[in-house]
């Protein structure tokens, strides 16, 4: 087994609208150590939220090459690239994304069915990430009836219920009031420090910056410092 969750060499990308080319990613390479947790700070327009779909197998980089737990992404069909990423990543955005005609649980349990997992077994795994977050009392409740702060939190759980190697986080407490970011904050620390899972956040706060491990600059496209 890889010591490295996620591994990506002079990944590149650019857009050209047949006048001007815009480079967007330039020349970045990044490795993320199982239980690593990593940010990537920089300002709005930098190519962090690029650098991470890219990671994440959301989209194509025009160059370079990515590795998900020693497994090559080159040539993988969109087929592939998906399974592979249902099975190995996780994602948490600025907002939630969740379906409001659901539970919390079955929210949270919705990975693992379109795994083609049992219901029970699903939901059954659903409940203990839940309550690893935090919302035991609250797996019954819809989207609806959840705070800012709780509903991340139900997203969390959706994006560690399938035991990835790596969550791959943008702005997870960008939508949300100070108090409610910090707590948050902690959460994240905790479940990387608990469940032993690599993070990547692509973030501007440098609080929560702070808590990594390494803290990776954006700019321009390029990870430029490094601490």
């Amino acid at each position: 087994m890889t010591d490295f969750a996620l591994q990506a060499s002079h990944l590149s990308k650019h857009y050209d609208d047949g006048v001007n080319r815009i480079d967007v990613l330039v020349d970045v390479s990044i490795a993320i150590a199982r239980g690593e947790m990593v940010a990537v700070v920089g300002a709005s327009g930098s190519g962090k939220s690029t650098l991470l779909h890219a990671l994440g197998l959301l989209d194509l980089p025009s160059s370079g090459s990515i590795t998900v737990t020693g497994q090559a992404t080159d040539g993988l069909s969109e087929a592939q690239r998906s399974r592979l990423r249902n099975h190995a990543l996780g994602f948490v955005y600025q907002f939630h994304h969740l379906l409001p005609e659901f539970s919390a649980l079955d929210n949270v349990a919705m990975p693992l069915i379109v795994r083609r997992e049992s219901r029970e077994h699903a939901r059954s795994e659903a409940q203990k990430v839940l309550e690893l977050v935090g919302l035991q009392a609250r797996v019954q409740h819809f989207p609806g009836q959840l705070s800012g702060g709780e509903r991340q939190r139900v997203a969390l759980a959706r994006a560690l219920v399938a035991k990835p190697a790596c969550v791959l986080t943008d702005e997870p407490t960008g939508n949300l009031d100070r108090h409610t970011a910090q707590q948050m904050f902690r959460l994240l620390k905790q479940v990387n420090a608990e469940a032993k899972t690599a993070f990547l956040i692509v973030t501007h706060d440098q609080e929560l910056a702070a808590l990594a491990d390494r803290r990776l600059y954006m700019e321009a496209g390029r990870l430029v410092d490094a601490s």
